[in-house]
């Protein structure tokens, strides 16, 4: 087969990373990593569903990003359980026959010693973070089946963290195990849905400013000494990577999960600094 040929300006005219015309769902998108994404899919033409559980905080980040004539949308959501993943694929479904861009994002850390990590400290970020991503996409299957073609596929983007690459000091047992099951259930996602022209990728974030990083929120100099690049992740980072996978210019992009993290995954941990 005869390669095609990209001379004479023929890939200027294939709007690589425009999402106009295409329908989003971020979970998490009220706040921090998913609402930096939701944010960046609005500028560049998508149709957003934001979801969280404070549907109040969603609400009022719809609007923020509907301010200079996006489109966002806040749903209610409980995504610890499969009965909230369907919940909210029915509310989806009210208002869509399609959809382009699932990113699994919400998710929830906990951090104990060893010998004080209860079994709600496992369990309820397993939930959300692990069991949430998987379920919350069988229950929207046919909505991205309904959206999907060979030339142009639906996306389901996870978000991890390079706490699943890497070994952070601090004890967030159930929340590095399940950002690593995470990478690996991408990839065994991405293998079956390919063949439904659904591509699965994913994204493992770094330090950035949020609710849920800590130590990137309140310590902010401190750990940006400590990252490679000598700085806390911005929301161009974050959103620049999403949109990426997200658009036609990721098409071949499959089962990969890649970094944005500053040199975070395969830097030597330091004790008491976690990165992600």
């Amino acid at each position: 087969m005869t390669a095609p040929s990209f001379g004479q300006g023929l890939i200027k005219k294939i709007p690589l990373f425009s999402l106009e015309g295409r329908t989003a769902l971020v979970t998490g998108g009220s706040r921090g990593i998913g609402k930096m994404i939701a944010s960046g899919f609005v500028d560049f033409g998508a149709t957003v569903y934001i979801a969280a559980r404070d549907f109040a905080a969603s609400e009022k980040s719809a609007v923020e990003m509907s301010r200079y004539g996006g489109r966002c949308i806040a749903l209610p959501a409980e995504l610890s359980t499969i009965d909230g993943a369907r919940s909210l694929a029915r509310q989806l479904e009210a208002h869509e026959s399609g959809l382009d861009i699932l990113i699994n994002n919400a998710g929830n850390a906990r951090i104990a010693s060893i010998d004080q990590f209860s079994e709600d400290d496992w369990d309820d970020v397993m939930d959300l973070n692990l069991r949430g991503p998987f379920f919350l996409t069988q229950a929207l299957l046919r909505l991205l089946r309904a959206a999907a073609s060979q030339e142009r596929p639906a996306k389901v983007i996870n978000i991890s963290s390079v706490d699943g690459f890497r070994v952070n000091a601090k004890g967030t047992y159930s929340y590095a195990a399940s950002k690593a099951g995470l990478i690996h259930l991408t990839r065994q996602m991405a293998a079956n849905l390919i063949l439904q022209n659904i591509v699965v990728s994913g994204i493992a974030p770094g330090p950035f400013v949020s609710d849920l990083n800590v130590a990137a929120r309140d310590h902010g100099e401190l750990l940006a000494a400590r990252v490679p690049a000598k700085r806390i992740g911005r929301p161009e980072d974050i959103a620049g990577a999403a949109i990426f996978l997200a658009s036609v210019a990721a098409v071949y992009v499959i089962e990969d999960t890649i970094t944005v993290d500053g040199g975070c995954a395969y830097a030597l941990p330091t004790h008491g600094h976690p990165l992600a």
